[in-house]
């Protein structure tokens, strides 16, 4: 287990600080504001915390609604909204400098037997083991004197392979623009038996590539590009059980950007071809002149 998910577990290990009070703290890296996909993931433990451990997450419907500072530490304050037979309903409120800069539902469910199907097919694409690492592409593309150097050199908690074109690459070349973007991903590190453990690190991953969906399909890349953005909301349904520390793919596509905001949406699949989870997500991009 490399040192960034040894980090990245240590940061879901929240501080219970009263009954349905949580504390959590951010990585210790210089950047300007908290990666939202890490609030989810720590909103969603914290909430999971107070749920009967029979009780499964299959739906979380969240707000970004302010940058979150990663110098402090947020406060997550569960409601317990509804315990019912089957159903189990929770609402968490992260706060910061005493205003909530993230909110969202989570809704647990009990194992039942019902009708199934599955309507969508996982895309043909390419086994892991053939692609490269996102790190090695990423220098390939930059250079090794890129100022990204550092950065591209740092452990990652998520194994990521793209099948599809970087967002730079479709930034230098207008030919590889797409509004579509196939990732494999996996937690490089054999992990608990523990199903919200694995939730909650597919809702962090979740939110690593969807608002590059949008830019690939526009050639524009972060950096590369006057932009700026942000995830304004976030919805995931989880169908079946799965790990991420075995490969998922992760198809995902823009079907709509204007006004500033743009839409992603995405599918993930175990390696056998399974639907696991849904996605859908709504971010601010802006485009200065």
């Amino acid at each position: 287990m490399n040192e960034a998910l040894k980090e990245l577990l240590d940061l879901l290990d929240l501080e219970q600080i009263e009954l349905d009070i949580f504390r959590g703290r951010s990585p210790e890296e210089r950047i300007q504001r908290v990666f939202g996909g890490q609030v989810a993931a720590q909103a969603l433990f914290a909430a999971g915390r107070t749920v009967p451990k029979d009780r499964y997450v299959h739906s979380l419907h969240a707000y970004f609604i302010r940058p979150g500072d990663p110098a402090i530490p947020i406060v997550y304050n569960v409601e317990r909204v509804r315990d019912g037979r089957s159903f189990t309903t929770r609402r968490v409120v992260g706060i910061q400098h005493g205003k909530a800069i993230f909110t969202m539902s989570a809704s647990f469910h009990i194992v039942e037997t019902s009708v199934e199907h599955q309507a969508v097919v996982m895309p043909d694409v390419v086994a892991p083991e053939s692609l490269p690492l996102f790190q090695d592409r990423m220098r390939e593309v930059m250079g090794e004197e890129s100022p990204l150097r550092e950065w591209l050199a740092k452990p990652r908690p998520v194994d990521a392979r793209y099948v599809t074109p970087l967002t730079w690459e479709a930034h230098r070349d207008p030919a590889l623009r797409t509004s579509k973007t196939d990732v494999w991903f996996r937690y490089d590190a054999e992990l608990p038996d523990d199903p919200l453990l694995h939730v909650v690190l597919a809702a962090y991953a979740s939110d690593f590539t969807l608002v590059d969906t949008v830019l690939l399909t526009h050639g524009l890349a972060w950096g590369a590009s006057n932009i700026s953005g942000a995830s304004l909301d976030h919805a995931m349904w989880f169908h079946r059980p799965f790990r991420v520390d075995e490969w998922m793919l992760y198809a995902q596509e823009s079907p709509w950007s204007g006004g500033a905001r743009g839409l992603a949406k995405g599918e993930m699949f175990t390696r056998s071809g399974e639907l696991a989870v849904s996605v859908v997500q709504e971010a601010m991009i802006r485009v200065s002149q």
